[in-house]
């Protein structure tokens, strides 16, 4: 049976909002965390909790590393250049306003920052402490190094896990997307592209966690709205960028994405976020007419003037 997906992106879109709402819309955890468990890789664990975003209830995604050395949710880094001292939910003294919460797909860090726990499970996913318990994995010590991977490296994560064919078609098809992007910004061959973001161990799960997540639940069309976007800088490890970043605008140019930008000062779409809607969206209008089977929330987790959930919706197209 064919399913369509709906994709609202009006608090931007990442990788791991998205898992999220694709594990709230019905995709089975434990699958996923089997083929988490096969990744050839070492050093992460994953969370996945319930977490209040303006009021509503969401699920989270969360991939936590034994490096921790990134600053994916860390709003004093991303955005400290803007207005020196950055506070959390206040307005400092240049006016500049951080209230709504989103995720970041330049593999910084998969931290705590503005996350509020929500003390109940819903549709099978466990409640944060018992993922304590029960989905912690690869865990390494720390003395490994850093790694950039390429896509050479991505290739093999992918061909030798327990991923479904379709589910790795997915996947490949989303790194190829950034890569091309990536090699376009930096000006070198694809193959030469040692990501800094996208190749890093939290964009790895991220990306091919929303191709299982995808392939479970029989996604055959995708419908997504327009981009809504931010505006100003934010600081990556390239340095300081403009919002939407290169690598985000060459796939909103090269698959002709529709984006809508607002007055929030801050990135909503991450270059993950990006690649996933041009490598999955089948069409660009949703039917006349439909019925919503299934709703399923996504929450980001840094801190903006805006909800700071994706939604995701199985439709049903009627005559």
């Amino acid at each position: 049976m064919e399913q369509m997906l709906y994709l609202e992106c009006f608090s931007g879109i990442s990788g791991d909002m998205t898992v999220a709402a694709l594990l709230d819309l019905g995709a089975d955890k434990d699958v996923l965390l089997e083929v988490l468990k096969s990744l050839p890789v070492q050093g992460f664990r994953i969370e996945i909790s319930r977490v209040m975003k303006s009021g509503i209830d969401a699920c989270d995604f969360n991939v936590i590393l034994e490096e921790n050395d990134n600053h994916d949710h860390d709003m004093e880094y991303l955005y400290g250049h803007m207005h020196g001292h950055f506070h959390n939910g206040s307005q400092d003294s240049q006016g500049y306003h951080n209230h709504g919460e989103n995720s970041h797909g330049h593999s910084h860090d998969h931290g705590e920052h503005g996350k509020t726990k929500h003390a109940h499970s819903h549709d099978g996913i466990y409640h944060h402490d018992e993922v304590s318990a029960h989905e912690h994995i690869h865990e390494k010590d720390h003395t490994h190094p850093h790694i950039h991977r390429g896509m050479k490296e991505i290739r093999e994560i992918i061909v030798n896990s327990s991923m479904k064919e379709t589910a790795k078609e997915i996947a490949l098809k989303i790194f190829s997307i950034l890569a091309e992007a990536e090699s376009r910004a930096h000006h070198v061959p694809v193959e030469e592209v040692h990501f800094h973001e996208v190749g890093a161990l939290d964009s790895i799960v991220d990306i091919i966690s929303v191709a299982v997540c995808l392939d479970n639940l029989g996604i055959t069309k995708a419908v997504t709205s327009e981009l809504w976007e931010g505006k100003g800088t934010v600081r990556c490890q390239h340095g300081i960028l403009p919002v939407p970043v290169p690598a985000s605008v060459n796939i909103m140019q090269a698959y002709a994405l529709p984006v809508q930008i607002t007055d929030i000062t801050g990135e909503l779409v991450t270059p993950t976020g990006a690649a996933i809607v041009a490598a999955i969206r089948t069409t660009e209008t949703l039917p006349k007419k439909f019925t919503i089977k299934k709703i399923g929330l996504g929450a980001g987790k840094r801190k903006y003037e805006c909800p700071g959930l994706l939604r995701a919706m199985l439709i049903e197209e009627r005559k």
